[in-house]
């Protein structure tokens, strides 16, 4: 067969919004010249749509026009390596995804434990937020909650009382092993976001927060200008 069809029926294969490199095709086609050469092509007559350098996708076309690949499908080779999971969507995308704003961007923020320098991909701009957890499938919602509370002062369209009250919605659902899941990580967190966390738990009767209590310097003040409107709890964790 040769390399344009292999390409051709390879890429219609694939689900829409699907983003693919060169490499995609490597195994089968040894000719890197060729595997370019055919995706600058079908990329020129519309049959898939280019983000960046190298970096392609199959589009789905609406009467709206061609809809963009997820954010995540975007980002997928910084969030995995070899089928090892080593990074996270986090930033204003996960806080949209979950309720806290109604506010979209085009930066696409990244937990990860070895962070580089911002860069920009497509019209997107990719950034980084170091953490220091271990990151993996079963810890990364319990990270982007704990993003959350790290960041509260700087999600757009929202206040700190109405992002308190979304994050015990939240945690509503929650069974006890996430719960402690939580607060097991929020140690390696700023000692602010453990007190806002444990004066959060407290406020619902969610799980033993003494792990939380211990973990502060008691006379450390930490500020969260509305957070007593929501937290009666506020006063024992120093929040003002």
């Amino acid at each position: 067969m040769k390399t344009t069809d292999y390409i051709a029926n390879t890429i219609n294969r694939l689900p829409k919004g699907y983003v693919f490199t060169y490499d995609d095709f490597q195994k089968e086609v040894n000719n890197k010249e060729a595997i370019i050469k055919a995706l600058n092509r079908m990329a020129v007559s519309g049959k898939i749509e280019k983000i960046s350098k190298g970096k392609y996708y199959k589009p789905e076309k609406t009467v709206f026009g061609n809809l963009e690949p997820s954010q995540r499908q975007i980002v997928k080779d910084l969030l995995e390596d070899n089928g090892k999971v080593v990074g996270y969507l986090t930033g204003l995308s996960i806080y949209n995804q979950l309720g806290f704003t109604s506010q979209v961007s085009n930066t696409i923020q990244i937990g990860k434990n070895e962070i580089r320098p911002q860069f920009e991909r497509g019209r997107y701009s990719i950034s980084f937020v170091k953490q220091k957890n271990t990151i993996n499938k079963e810890n990364i919602p319990s990270l982007q909650l704990l993003d959350v509370l790290r960041f509260i002062t700087k999600i757009p369209d929202s206040t700190i009382e109405n992002t308190i009250k979304r994050f015990i919605e939240l945690l509503k659902n929650k069974e006890s092993k996430e719960i402690s899941n939580l607060q097991r990580l929020a140690l390696k967190y700023q000692p602010s976001v453990r007190a806002l966390l444990g004066a959060i738990l407290e406020q619902v009767n969610l799980d033993d927060i003494e792990i939380l209590k211990k973990s502060l310097n008691p006379i450390t003040k930490y500020n969260f200008k509305g957070a007593d409107k929501v937290l009666t709890t506020s006063e024992k964790w120093n929040i003002r």
